[in-house]
């Protein structure tokens, strides 16, 4: 099995469709943008929110950074919460945790976020690394913070192709696999997220989880 397993964390071991299209509604709101349909914000889910606001809404770079402030007014006390963890996550966490895995996650999410959802759902126990971006927009791409975890996990100067028999980053976008590629980790792609259909494939995806079971099956099993 893999020695070190990279995981995103929304889409990929939490469920976070509530809390993020809500405070995302809210922040639009704040700007005269009126969007009933939840369903239309699920792409925020994933890549950092600065760039989706910028995309999806035509913000310039100030007023993606005012609407961010916004989103997290109400993130924050609330839709931080109005999430849930995903069946079976917690379960094949440990039993890799069990099996001598590494575990780490990397999120584009601020840490702070990160952590206080982790010990929400009891499960940061079972990582040796937490990495997510900082509320100053620092390290805010996905590979800043996927290198980030591996220099945290000590191997960030292992050899390319030893990494990518050892290392596997785990994500439900693009972004996650586009990640993992350009640091030489194995991609795994999870269905169960937001991805669009093709993009895990498109971005390079090398092994594609339908279900949590799958998921653990190819870490826990892989040679």
């Amino acid at each position: 099995m893999f020695d070190y397993c990279l995981f995103d964390l929304d889409g990929t071991l939490t469920d976070p469709r509530e809390g993020i299209t809500k405070s995302v509604q809210y922040a639009l709101q704040a700007f005269g943008i009126e969007e009933p349909d939840l369903k239309k914000l699920e792409p925020f889910i994933g890549p950092p929110l600065k760039d989706s606001f910028m995309e999806f809404y035509g913000f310039t770079g100030e007023e993606a950074e005012r609407a961010i402030a916004v989103y997290r007014e109400r993130f924050a006390p609330v839709g931080i919460f109005e999430n849930q963890v995903y069946p079976g996550i917690p379960q094949m966490l440990e039993r890799l945790y069990r099996r001598g895995t590494r575990l780490a996650v990397a999120s584009s999410k601020p840490i702070g976020f990160v952590k206080q959802i982790l010990a929400h759902f009891d499960i940061e126990k079972y990582f040796d690394v937490v990495v997510g971006s900082e509320l100053d927009g620092t390290r805010g791409t996905k590979e800043e913070v996927v290198e980030e975890a591996l220099g945290r996990l000590g191997i960030l100067t292992m050899p390319v192709t030893e990494r990518h028999v050892r290392c596997a980053m785990t994500g439900d976008r693009k972004f996650d696999i586009q990640g993992a590629r350009a640091c030489g980790l194995t991609s795994v792609g999870v269905r169960f997220g937001f991805a669009e259909e093709g993009e895990l494939e498109e971005a390079g995806a090398e092994y594609i989880a339908e279900t949590v079971a799958g998921l653990a099956e190819f870490l826990l099993r892989k040679a």
